[in-house]
């Protein structure tokens, strides 16, 4: 790589918008036209907001690699600093500056990720698996009986939001609350307002955890040696479920569009869960861009010019895609593919992520195994969004069957707990706002620590 700038073009190329229904619904299209710039294009994140794709593999490697050429503090951002991006930017909640692993370099860095890694490291495959498989089973019998549901609204985007709750060790009121909070981040219009009640309820959290340490990610990044404040647990807890909740229901989601489509890809060729999980990672990545970089000084991206302090992001998706790698995707390597980034950011629980879609997924083609598509594939929406590829809805029909699940888990887990009546799960509501606490319905985390008992 080169690290000095290559000089300013006689015309400045036209900027790719990432945003809008038209990206959202071929992006690969327009990697493909990206790659006549070079390994790297000119985008537009969002209006006003302007940087750098990287979309050829090697040169992704390259940045995502090189930590003395390239930082990923965005309090460097340039144009941010200079008051040329709006505080209202779509994009500034995923690229403004946050103090926790994924915004840090050097010594800070390794001193979060320690505590980070050591903490998911205590979580076994086993007891993923021993999670997953109630909280499907729960979200399954919500909508069994109907014939027909939304399996990324009802269930996709559901799985994570419980399980978090789960090995983060909430208790029913502030698992409620992170639920609700995070719903309202990802997919309500009051991302702030969302942000601000998960914070909130996190702070909460560390509280009781240091009083009352429990078997969960919580404690254990409490009790590591690193020593982190409450500040540094809660923006690690912010990122660590962030991080999580939005690729992972876009992994179940895109697997299940996969297996549920006729063809060569498809159901029809007898496509195995994990091979689903595969291909979606090598095809379409759940986050398909990120991983935003500054380069420390003016730099050439192989032939493409970028200014010191200037967002580089690099596009998983299409690194991917890269014609360079035909031979490596033909042969399914899993070493290859970008999904989970590389360097020294890389994701730190890639394992545990897979294994949670690959659970989740075989609990509900399982449950209803004549699940089908309910809408032509090709009318199906994608949210726009420079950063992910998710789907707007998953519309299915299947036979209707019985929501027994909770009770059959329930009787294979105790003699005694089969004698008691299982209550049927509430409805999940919206939290009363603050001062009417005591007013408070319940929502789905504690309907579902209700029903089993947990």
């Amino acid at each position: 790589m080169d690290t000095q700038h290559a000089g300013a073009t006689p015309s400045a190329p036209a900027r790719c918008p990432m945003h809008g229904a038209d990206f959202a619904a071929e992006p690969h299209r327009a990697y493909d036209q990206m790659r006549a710039y070079g390994p790297a294009a000119p985008v537009e994140l969002a209006p006003g907001v302007d940087a750098t794709l990287v979309v050829q593999h090697e040169m992704a490697l390259r940045v995502l690699q090189n930590t003395t050429l390239f930082s990923r503090d965005s309090r460097r951002w340039a144009a941010l600093n200079e008051g040329r991006i709006s505080l209202d930017s779509p994009v500034l909640p995923m690229m403004a500056y946050q103090p926790n692993v994924l915004f840090t370099d050097g010594a800070v860095h390794l001193r979060l990720r320690k505590a980070v890694t050591e903490s998911l490291a205590k979580l076994s495959i086993s007891r993923i698996r021993r999670d997953v498989e109630p909280i499907a089973d729960y979200l399954i019998d919500q909508f069994s009986e109907r014939g027909r549901a939304d399996l990324l609204n009802d269930f996709a985007k559901l799985v994570p939001l419980l399980l978090f709750n789960k090995i983060f060790g909430c208790p029913a009121d502030i698992g409620d609350r992170l639920t609700t909070g995070m719903a309202a981040m990802f997919d309500g219009e009051d991302a702030q307002k969302g942000l601000e009640e998960v914070a909130g309820s996190l702070l909460e959290l560390i509280t009781l955890k240091r009083r009352e340490p429990g078997d969960d990610v919580t404690s254990w990044l409490i009790q590591h040696p690193a020593g982190l404040s409450d500040d540094e647990l809660r923006y690690q807890l912010i990122v660590l479920m962030g991080a999580g909740l939005e690729p992972e229901r876009n992994l179940i989601a895109s697997s299940l569009l996969l297996l549920l489509t006729d063809g060569p890809s498809g159901r029809g060729s007898g496509m195995l869960v994990e091979e689903a999980i595969e291909h979606v990672l090598w095809n379409n990545p759940p986050i398909a861009n990120y991983a935003t970089h500054y380069p420390l000084q003016d730099v050439d991206l192989g032939g493409v010019p970028v200014d010191a302090n200037s967002p580089v992001v690099v596009s998983f998706a299409a690194a991917n895609s890269d014609p360079a790698l035909n031979e490596a995707r033909q042969l399914a390597s899993k070493g290859a593919h970008l999904a989970f980034g590389a360097g020294p950011h890389a994701c730190p629980a890639k394992d545990p992520a897979q294994v949670i879609a690959l659970t989740a997924i075989e609990r509900i083609l399982n449950a209803l195994p004549d699940l089908t598509l309910a809408v032509p594939q090709d009318s199906l929406m994608w949210r726009p969004g420079p950063f992910h590829r998710a789907l707007v809805a998953l519309p299915v029909r299947f036979g209707p069957t019985p929501a027994t699940r909770m009770t059959t888990a329930l009787r294979n887990l105790t003699p005694a707990a089969a004698a008691e009546p299982v209550p049927r799960p509430a409805p999940q509501q919206t939290p009363a706002p603050a001062g009417r606490q005591e007013q408070r319905k319940k929502g789905f985390w504690s309907s579902f620590l209700d029903v089993f008992r947990l």
